[in-house]
């Protein structure tokens, strides 16, 4: 639970984190359908576009050893030792990744009790970050991560990762959590189009329904996916200042708006058909096994559409689809009068300050690091110096493009701006009642309660 102490500085925080909206939706959805295959034409225009782009300096660490703490498993976390190795090469260091388990915070308490704390800590909440600080295990970022930061993100970016006035955290990666993956072969099978409303969505899983593949996979059993489903719901029909209403808790989650949002989410999570193996197999759904086996399995997979963000491309590169032939995507329809464009992002904190723990803070501030990871995949850096060039198909070029011409218009996850004992443990609070919502979509007051019991335990108040 947060302590209540850093009221102002948290609220400055989700200031910044209030930035999700019109600009980067209306220029994500012009650019998905503007994108066609997986050429490799992207230019040098960058993702903000700085060609120029130096190389960091470094400086020499023979010996030094370092370890760096993620929840992250599969490709992403061997595709980010990729980016670890780089350094090594360039400093002599040696890095250890550490795998972490949710929520990264218990996990950190534990290895800090044991006198044994990873030196970079890779936190997937805002709120982990506030937690982080007022438990004084953060220590703030040094002058030459800040050039870094400076040069190369968004004053949005920057603040989320700054408390009480002071630097603790790095966005090395972000995320555009609006995002609704599907089988072209289902879909030109079917006749279905790509929807732009939520009623277009309803009409559009219903021709997949009718051509013999269920519409949907969805991975219940990881209950983040569910808050991401609520959130662009509620943002794009409750509109954005309820949505920084209820991330902050100024509003009770037995508000009207939320009744409307789990009424809309039960046209799809309220017909068991309309979901692979219905809602007790989504509740056994891992998020990666959602995406595999709706591009396995030819024109005849488990799922003809799969909801989440740009990162779902890491687990599309597992099967044989190709992405932007085989697997196609299109923005999260509009609910409201806006399409939803929510963010998410995990930003890399010292834990232990040294020399070494800095430097590799600073290098991963920076174009290098990012562009390294971004030749890879299933990845989004909301550093505006990394050139556009550098990501692998043109969907991730359009994504990258979009959320840099977006600068502080985003909006970030409600979760992850929530105490984790709310939004971010599994079995708990807003994931464990989103998980039984699912099993039970019709109880919309129950859920309610239970939703507005928890909040308030989390926030205190």
């Amino acid at each position: 639970m947060h302590s209540r102490s850093h009221t102002t500085s948290r609220t400055s925080t989700r200031r910044a984190a209030r930035a999700a909206a019109a600009a980067l939706a209306g220029a994500l959805a012009f650019s998905l359908t503007a994108c066609g295959g997986d050429d490799d034409s992207g230019g040098n225009e960058g993702g903000g576009g700085n060609e120029t782009a130096e190389t960091v300096t470094l400086p020499e660490l023979d010996g030094e050893t370092l370890e760096v703490a993620a929840v992250w498993t599969g490709p992403e976390q061997a595709n980010f030792k990729k980016v670890l190795a780089e350094f090594e090469k360039r400093t002599g260091a040696k890095v250890t990744f550490v795998p972490a388990q949710d929520p990264i915070i218990n996990f950190l308490g534990s290895k800090i009790a044991g006198g044994a704390p990873p030196d970079i800590a890779m936190l997937p909440q805002v709120g982990a970050i506030q937690q982080a600080v007022d438990k004084g295990w953060a220590k703030p970022l040094g002058a030459e991560v800040q050039e870094q930061l400076t040069k190369n993100y968004s004053q949005g970016w920057q603040d989320l990762g700054t408390v009480d006035g002071k630097q603790y955290g790095v966005y090395y990666k972000a995320a555009n959590k609006s995002l609704i993956w599907y089988n072209a072969q289902v879909f030109e099978n079917a006749g279905a189009e790509e929807p732009k409303t939520w009623d277009d969505l309803l009409g559009t899983a219903q021709t997949v329904y009718d051509s013999g593949v269920t519409p949907f996979s969805i991975g219940g059993a990881d209950g983040w996916t569910l808050t991401d489903w609520f959130e662009n719901v509620y943002l794009s029909q409750a509109g954005p200042e309820k949505y920084d209403q209820l991330a902050k808790h100024e509003i009770k989650w037995t508000d009207p708006s939320v009744t409307e949002a789990l009424t809309t989410l039960a046209e799809i999570w309220g017909k068991k058909d309309y979901i692979a193996g219905g809602a007790s197999g989504a509740l056994q759904t891992e998020f990666p096994a959602s995406v595999t086996q709706t591009f396995t399995g030819g024109d005849q997979p488990k799922a003809g559409m799969v909801y989440e963000g740009d990162f779902v491309q890491v687990n599309i590169a597992e099967t044989d689809a190709e992405v932007g032939t085989d697997a196609k995507v299109f923005a999260f329809p509009a609910v409201g009068d806006t399409a939803p464009v929510v963010s998410g992002g995990d930003a890399a904190v010292i834990l232990e300050d040294s020399e070494a723990a800095q430097a590799l803070a600073t290098f991963l501030a920076s174009p290098d690091a990012a562009a390294i990871q971004a030749k890879l995949g299933g990845y989004l850096s909301p550093n505006k110096n990394v050139d556009a060039s550098a990501y692998p198909n043109e969907v991730q070029r359009a994504m990258a493009k979009s959320l840099v011409a977006a600068g502080d218009d985003f909006r970030f996850d409600m979760s992850d701006q929530a105490p984790q004992a709310f939004g971010g443990t599994p079995g708990k609070g807003e994931w464990k009642a989103l998980q039984d919502f699912l099993k039970n979509p019709e109880d919309i007051e129950g859920t309610q309660e239970q939703l507005e019991a928890d909040a308030a335990a989390a926030y205190g108040n």
